[in-house]
């Protein structure tokens, strides 16, 4: 199994870090920790994820999480991270 994050993904995560970091460093803390919770265990649940509403790829699957959806590649055994969208 390996799990890839896309660039696009990287800048996003980015982003939307720097909004937690002005309102809080341990928010910040908190939520990167949870998200790499998430992204750790796609493996295990892909399957109960539902197929994603940006994109016409039933291998692409999204991951909701409070205003933020997660969208994933599935391909075998290799996961790619492609984008991280706030509501």
């Amino acid at each position: 199994m390996n799990i890839f994050c896309t660039p696009l993904y990287e800048r996003q995560l980015k982003e939307i870090l720097q909004d937690y970091i002005a309102e809080d460093s341990q928010a910040t803390k908190s939520f990167k920790l949870y998200l790499d919770t998430i992204i750790i265990n796609i493996p295990t649940k892909a399957n109960k994820y539902k197929k994603s509403i940006y994109f016409n790829d039933e291998n692409i699957k999204d991951v909701e999480h409070e205003n933020l959806t997660i969208s994933f590649y599935l391909d075998n055994e290799n996961y790619l991270i492609l984008s991280i969208i706030k509501k």
